[in-house]
């Protein structure tokens, strides 16, 4: 019998489009036979299913169910596409856990530390893994930029904590251009990240379970024409994405060797895909993204395809690990 999928897109962020665009390529390769999938989207003002002629049917959040002819649909699985909140941040999640509905992430609690950056950078430090040096600041505290510039030098970049897709990112070249990109930031998220510029190769690394194993997939190099590898560079063709990335055979063991432990010490499941910075040879942990992109030009699809694995096989491997555990 066909299992019920729901897969969710939208979210409450800035990221609402992307995410979108990931839904869809998830309902199009997804396999009709395997699966009966329905596309839900998930908006602060609606929560409802879309039928191909866009139809809405709304979703009952009871037990996040729907009425489809007159008949009560139950889902068998979510199959989580909302980059930002609410599915990458763990609350979306912590509902269907509450309601004993399966989903295709990581357990609520690791989504929502991964998606804290500050709070990612204090575990995997304990880990003795790399990171740039950085300076946390809340909303409303007095900003130092003499010590800021002592502490973390410049350039430097100012991130909000809880964000994708670069959205507030700003790189200040000079002490003067760190209250404007403050400013940026908190526009994102009340609680900022500012991090030393680490001068090297930029990669980025998916990990995934796969076969019930923790898998690495071929690393891309990212090459970006801007300043940065900002929204523009990820979404609007404005950098070069290498797969497999031309790193050396030492970098490659030292980086796949410390993303495979930062998926496993970070108790994560199902997809992710990380940013690393190679300062003398050594991996430089940035983030992790728990709800990477997924349409057919983002990185991780990239790095699946380059390790023989089908967007079909991606995703039906996503949702048969959550059916079988």
């Amino acid at each position: 019998m066909k299992k019920n999928i729901a897969i969710v897109m939208g979210g409450y962020s800035s990221e609402v489009n992307i995410s979108i665009k990931s839904g869809n390529v998830v309902y199009k390769h997804l396999n009709k036979e395997k699966y009966n999938s329905f596309r839900v989207l998930i908006l602060k003002e609606k929560w409802v299913v879309l039928d191909n002629n866009n139809t809405e049917y709304n979703i009952d959040k009871n037990d996040f169910s729907f009425i489809l002819d007159h008949k009560k649909i139950i889902f068998d699985c979510v199959f989580n596409a909302i980059h930002g909140a609410p599915g990458e941040n763990g609350q979306l999640l912590a509902y269907f856990n509450l309601i004993n509905l399966k989903h295709t992430s990581a357990p609520f609690y690791q989504m929502a530390l991964t998606f804290n950056k500050r709070d990612t950078l204090s575990a995997v430090k304990a880990y003795d893994i790399k990171t740039a040096t950085s300076i946390y600041l809340n909303k409303g505290d007095v900003i130092n930029l003499d010590l800021i510039v002592e502490k973390v030098g410049l350039p430097c970049f100012i991130k909000p904590n809880n964000a994708g897709s670069s959205y507030g990112i700003s790189k200040a070249h000079k002490k003067e251009d760190i209250l404007p990109a403050i400013e940026i930031a908190y526009k994102e998220d009340s609680e900022i990240l500012i991090e030393s510029f680490l001068n090297g190769t930029e990669v980025s690394v998916g990990v995934i379970d796969y076969k019930g194993k923790t898998k690495v997939l071929p690393i891309t190099e990212i090459v970006s024409e801007n300043d940065f590898f900002d929204y523009e560079a990820k979404y609007e063709g404005k950098s070069q994405e290498i797969t497999p990335a031309r790193i050396s055979k030492t970098q490659k063991e030292k980086v796949e060797k410390t993303a495979k432990k930062v998926y496993e010490i970070l108790n994560m499941s199902g997809f992710s895909r990380s940013e690393y910075i190679f300062v003398n040879d050594e991996p430089y942990f940035l983030e992790m993204n728990t709800v990477p992109g997924l349409t057919e030009e983002s990185i991780l699809p990239q790095q699946a395809q380059a390790a023989g694995i089908s967007l079909a096989e991606l995703f039906d491997n996503a949702i048969t690990a959550t059916l079988n555990n």
